[in-house]
């Protein structure tokens, strides 16, 4: 690991080869890459579809639904409510979905929008929209926004990843999980895609939603 904490590698993988806990994951899975979407509102109806439900359950409702409305705010809000639960939302999602086409027709909300935004000032802006929690804002910061210093602890698979990787993992409070990822600061949203990658059945979930 480097000395100087506040002068890391300008290559995220270089940065963090040099790690004593995910040198040996980025070794076996090579370089892993932060991008942006095409499309933010696509990826965060995707991800109210993913809530709460298994993978292939919201793959199964993201394809009937793109086949049956034009997933755009302007597309949504135009769409009555009953074509949303045919495709498979839940009435409580369809609600939000809603409240997300609302939001970004009346805020323009984009990729470009909030390219020169902060990380908080995203979250509090998207969290702000019923049916956003962080959890689902931390995934549009690193999955559409491609932000690489966001560390999703209320992830399930992060949190499986930090309990894999460390010898006392199974210890570790959230807040612990926390304070152990500052050594990946200003590069944890790579260290996020290294641990979901140290499980199996959680890499291949992550693979479906950097796939969308």
């Amino acid at each position: 690991m480097t000395d100087d904490a506040d002068a890391p590698a300008t290559d995220p993988h270089a940065f963090l080869r040099d790690d004593e806990i995910l040198g040996p994951v980025v070794a076996e899975h090579g370089e892993l890459h932060v991008e942006t979407a095409d499309d933010l509102f696509e990826r965060l109806v995707t991800s109210i579809l993913r809530q709460q439900v298994s993978m292939a359950s919201a793959a199964a409702t993201r394809e009937r639904l793109f086949d049956a409305v034009d997933v755009t705010p302007a597309g949504i809000r135009a769409t009555d409510d009953d074509v949303l639960r045919d495709a498979g939302l839940s009435r409580q999602k369809t609600r939000y979905v809603n409240e997300v086409a609302d939001a970004f027709e009346e805020h323009g909300y984009s990729v470009e929008s909030f390219a020169d935004e902060s990380d908080d000032a995203v979250r509090d802006a998207l969290t702000a929209i019923t049916g956003v929690g962080e959890w689902t804002a931390n995934m549009q910061l690193l999955f559409a926004l491609g932000r690489e210093d966001v560390f999703p602890v209320g992830d399930l698979g992060v949190r499986k990843g930090m309990q894999r990787v460390f010898p006392d993992g199974d210890d570790l409070t959230r807040a612990e999980m926390r304070e152990r990822a500052e050594r990946w600061k200003p590069y944890r949203s790579y260290a996020a895609l290294y641990l979901w990658r140290v499980d199996e059945d959680v890499a291949e979930s992550v693979d479906e939603v950097v796939e969308d």
